[in-house]
């Protein structure tokens, strides 16, 4: 029988000898057990409740399946439409695009909180502001209790959110202290929050907040202003060709260009009546599909993420699996994980049936093991 000490030699030596080629290659995908170079995406339907074109594009996208998620913007004039089709459709991936801004000239809506319980989120009117320049008026704590409110507004009306993401991503890329606040909120609540890994390298107080137990996309692809119309399809269809591999999230925001919608949006052109009608049009479209089938990308909803996540970390546990360890050297937590569980399905010595953590920190390289004995 092969000493303890040597079985972990051996397995040192295996790991060390792959670590480069798994640091590069590791997915969400992969973490959640798909066979390597899976591609996954989630179509996702931003804005929904803002109108009743929204509203009514968005179902007929999701009844058709090839939108396959979306999120309902709670202080919007037509949630409560889009609040009762999510109380009878449960199955549904609906989440919550927290909404702390109103971005429209006409057309515009307040907080859920009392206004005098947010005064730093609402303008002489009592409407969320336009804009945030640069911040300087919102209170962090305030912006917490609105979140809570939503939430809670949700809830009542039945909704029963998957995940929670960011209206114009207010609470993404506005700095460390407002993203822990939404980061607190989604763990209170039990919901995983929209981040990916493309957002690292311009933010990185995210990677700095996340935990072990938070799921992270591994990229997100959305159409800009600069795209003519003309090139709709054809951005589109090159984000899907070039896809890879791991699970991405399409963020779209579909809706008929119809007389409601032109005179919600009528003063630009940015994410308009007209925008949204091309949205639709492209992710109901037959090409959409076909680049699919083509491409073999698989839908995926934050739902089934979810799932698939809490599957991940429940066998982690019961394996031992120790993670959001610090680094002794630079006393900053590890930037990237990995499971190495499965490694030791098969083996019969319960010496070795135990939960591996290889931990990799930017700043020192510093590599621990972890390994628990089963009694």
């Amino acid at each position: 029988m092969i000493s303890v000490f040597n079985l972990h030699g051996l397995l040192l030596g295996f790991l060390l000898s792959t670590f480069p080629v798994v640091v590069s290659a590791q997915t969400l995908a992969d973490r959640l057990g798909y066979p390597p170079g899976t591609k996954l995406i989630i179509v996702h339907a931003d804005d929904l409740g803002e109108t009743h074109a929204v509203n009514a594009a968005a179902i007929k996208a999701l009844q058709g399946g090839t939108i396959n998620s979306a999120s309902l913007m709670v202080p919007c004039p037509w949630f409560p439409e889009i609040a009762d089709y999510a109380k009878s459709h449960p199955d549904a991936d609906f989440g919550l695009h927290l909404t702390l801004t109103s971005e429209r000239v006409y057309y515009r809506w307040g907080p859920v909180a009392p206004a005098d319980k947010v005064p730093s989120l609402v303008d002489e009117n009592g409407y969320l502001y336009h804009d945030w320049e640069h911040n300087e008026h919102v209170n962090a704590k305030e912006v917490e209790v609105e979140l809570r409110a939503q939430i809670e507004r949700a809830l009542a009306l039945g909704v029963r959110p998957t995940h929670l993401d960011s209206h114009q991503y207010r609470l993404i890329m506005s700095g460390k202290e407002l993203f822990d606040v939404m980061l607190r909120v989604a763990h209170e609540y039990k919901l995983p929050v929209f981040v990916t890994r493309d957002w690292f390298a311009n933010h990185p107080y995210l990677q700095e907040s996340l935990g072990p137990g938070d799921i992270v996309l591994d990229h997100t692809v959305t159409i800009e202003p600069e795209v003519p119309p003309e090139k709709w399809a054809e951005f589109y269809l090159t984000a899907l060709k070039n896809l890879k591999p791991g699970v991405s999230e399409f963020v779209i925001h579909p809706g008929f260009d119809d007389e409601e919608l032109r005179a919600a949006t009528r003063e630009r052109s940015t994410w308009g009546s007209a925008w949204r009608q091309r949205d639709y049009d492209f992710f109901t479209s037959d090409q959409f599909r076909d680049i699919l089938a083509q491409q073999k990308i698989k839908l995926i909803t934050w739902r089934e993420l979810a799932h698939r996540w809490r599957l991940l970390r429940a066998r982690s546990s019961a394996l031992g699996f120790r993670a959001n360890q610090l680094c002794p050297f630079c006393v900053q937590r590890h930037s990237i994980r990995f499971d190495f569980s499965s490694f030791f399905n098969g083996l019969e010595e319960p010496f070795v049936r135990a939960a591996i953590l290889l931990s990799y920190c930017r700043s020192c390289v510093f590599m621990r093991f972890a390994a628990t004995s089963a009694s």
